[in-house]
């Protein structure tokens, strides 16, 4: 590599952990590079600085434009293709979790729809759904709560996300005010009255 140390460092690192997140470590390394790195680069810079094949780095590219985790750019008289990251770090996770779902959470939800509108044949076909029902009705929850936290703006996610368990001291405030059906308190104050 021809990068300085502490660029080095977090490229490496970055690799190593994009193997365990289901990309290949030459991705997680180009991602890198290519967050750190104050102007675009193309293919030959990112050969030059990782020290890897051209190949590599053009399969690479491809797979980080299918994420929509890169930009592609072009300057004034140069024909090669520049490549940068968004500088705004919430769009990348947001474009990131976005991605995640559409490739993870969605197949999985058409699928427990498909299976559940299904007649169960057998005692063990039944037993099965009940347990996909209760992860579609977890993955429907999640997605729901996903589709607001995106309509979020960047600022106010920040808040949501700072707020960490002062949110249980919310909640049991509201408890106080406001007995929700089906919660835990109205079950309990339901059995006090029987």
């Amino acid at each position: 590599m021809n990068l300085p140390p502490l660029v080095q460092t977090f490229v490496l690192h970055f690799g190593e952990m994009g193997s365990r997140w289901g990309i290949n470590r030459t991705v997680g390394q180009i991602y890198a590079l290519l967050y750190l790195s104050k102007e675009p680069l193309n293919a030959e810079d990112i050969v030059e600085r990782l020290g890897v094949s051209r190949s590599n780095v053009s399969m690479g590219l491809k797979e980080l434009q299918a994420w929509n985790l890169v930009r592609l750019q072009h300057k004034p008289s140069d024909r090669r293709d520049y490549f940068s990251t968004p500088d705004d770090i919430w769009q990348i996770v947001r474009t990131l979790v976005e991605e995640r779902k559409k490739r993870e959470i969605d197949p999985t939800m058409t699928l427990l729809r498909e299976v559940l509108m299904q007649e169960p044949a057998s005692a063990e076909e039944r037993h099965a759904q009940d347990r996909m029902r209760e992860m579609h009705d977890l993955f429907e929850l999640l997605t729901g709560w996903y589709a607001d936290v995106q309509r979020l703006d960047t600022e106010r996610l920040v808040q949501l996300l700072t707020l960490g368990s002062k949110v249980q001291k919310i909640l049991e405030m509201k408890d106080r005010l406001f007995v929700v059906p089906g919660s835990k308190k109205s079950r309990r104050d339901d059995a006090k009255e029987k």
